[in-house]
């Protein structure tokens, strides 16, 4: 059986070359014991066989099974070669070197990986010196009588004693290391998570600012180029809105790049440091929509307070990107429906469009590619409600979500005048260009 390796335990396995150069030297020194233990006596055998037993001794880190076997089958045959009646017998049994079985025994103890393992390292060694006491007398050995063998088990039990309570100390400091390891591998994972959720949260930021951004100041520059002679005003107009819509691109974009400098993944920090937006400002990106050629109906339906910030900021950004998928793939001149209500705890957002008379093949082309459905999914998901999209029967495309609403407790002031119900704010607005 091979010693496998754990890794440093406090106190019981020091570290680094220390502890090889340490451990060789204890090794060196049990080997020695046994070997001076060994020329005491001046049988024939009695220095070969202590020799061969510290020569075991040396491996027994590597391999404490097979040493064992080993320094056992030595003891068996200084045990059969032990002859009473000879002067001086071949070989002395029991003997001082001897004491090769214990520290064996012990190798075994401590460094075996198999839980049954040091239970049969201490039975063994009973065993054999039970029977080793008693002797063979149909082979005509005779055993070491029972005073010897009370001696030879106390100090067995005492070094299995020692050697498993350093057995137990060592598996219980590893499977500490082991377990602030698995905490620390945890929490690099928790990092990551965060990080990746972080970036995917801020790449939806940046996709949401620069598409619709772009789109708009896109179709306004083209609009404004054409009537830039014609209709000096209506360009004046348009140049407006595109500086209206890129400051508001670059105040978003700052906010993006605040976070990815300064924010932690994760952090209150990096949220608090995003713009929050509410239902009100769908009106606005709706008009820009209107002055760059588009036909929008907007119905806003929902209860003052029954949203939380979180979940009108996904109601604006859905609506916002079915915007400006239909500024990039229909064009101007294509109508878009937008509901958007509360119904029984459910944010419902439907936005529909016409694709400016075009099939709903070419408008599946144009948007099959991009990231706004996936964003668009990711945060409906995000928010635990269901999402669907796809094209209309002959022309256009729509875009459906529900949402589960935390409706928010409202607090309540006691005064002499009724409850007022909750303020409902609907805006139906048709502008035809």
């Amino acid at each position: 059986m091979t010693e496998e390796s754990s890794g440093p335990v406090p106190w019981i396995t020091p570290s680094g070359r220390y502890a090889r150069v340490l451990g060789r030297a204890v090794d060196i020194a049990l080997a020695l014991a046994v070997l001076v233990a060994a020329y005491e006596y001046a049988g024939a055998y009695d220095l070969l066989l202590g020799a061969l037993m510290a020569l075991a001794l040396l491996a027994r880190r590597k391999r404490p099974v097979t040493v064992m076997t080993v320094v056992m089958a030595l003891a068996l045959v200084q045990f059969l070669l032990h002859d009473p009646s000879a002067d001086p017998p071949p070989a002395h049994a029991p003997a001082a070197y001897d004491v090769a079985v214990l520290f064996a025994m012990m190798s075994v103890v401590h460094h075996s990986r198999i839980p049954w393992m040091p239970y049969a390292a201490g039975g063994a060694v009973l065993l054999a010196t039970g029977a080793a006491s008693a002797g063979a007398p149909f082979l005509g050995v005779e055993g070491f009588g029972s005073e010897s063998l009370l001696v030879f088990w106390g100090l067995a039990l005492t070094v299995w004693l020692t050697a498993f309570a350093l057995h137990t100390r060592r598996l219980y400091a590893e499977s500490q290391a082991a377990r602030a390891r698995h905490a620390e591998r945890e929490q690099e994972q928790r990092v990551r998570l965060a990080a990746a959720r972080e970036r995917a949260e801020i790449a939806r930021e940046l996709h949401d600012v620069v598409a619709h951004s772009l789109a708009v100041m896109i179709l306004q520059a083209d609009g404004a180029g054409a009537v830039l002679r014609t209709s000096p005003d209506l360009a004046e107009s348009a140049l407006k809105t595109i500086a209206a819509t890129g400051r508001d691109a670059i105040d978003d974009m700052h906010r993006v790049v605040r976070v990815l400098r300064e924010g932690q993944p994760g952090s209150a920090g990096a949220g608090e440091d995003r713009r929050l937006v509410t239902l009100d400002e769908i009106e606005v990106v709706a008009d820009r929509a209107r002055s760059a050629g588009l036909t929008v109906d907007l119905s806003v339906d929902v209860g003052e307070g029954r949203l939380s910030p979180a979940e009108e900021m996904t109601a604006f950004r859905i609506v916002q990107e079915c915007l400006t998928n239909t500024l990039r793939h229909a064009g101007s001149g294509a109508g878009v429906g937008i509901r958007v209500r509360e119904e029984d705890g459910t944010l419902l957002i439907d936005v529909t469009d016409d694709g400016a008379g075009a099939l709903a093949g070419r408008a599946v082309a144009g948007a099959s590619g991009g990231n706004g459905l996936v964003g668009m999914r990711e945060r409906v998901e995000l928010a635990g409600g269901a999402f669907e999209a796809g094209p209309r029967l002959g022309s256009g495309w729509q875009v459906r979500a529900s949402i589960p609403v935390r409706t928010k407790t409202p607090v309540t002031t006691k005064t002499p005048a009724a409850t007022k119900a909750p303020v409902t704010t609907k805006t139906s607005v048709r502008t035809e260009r």
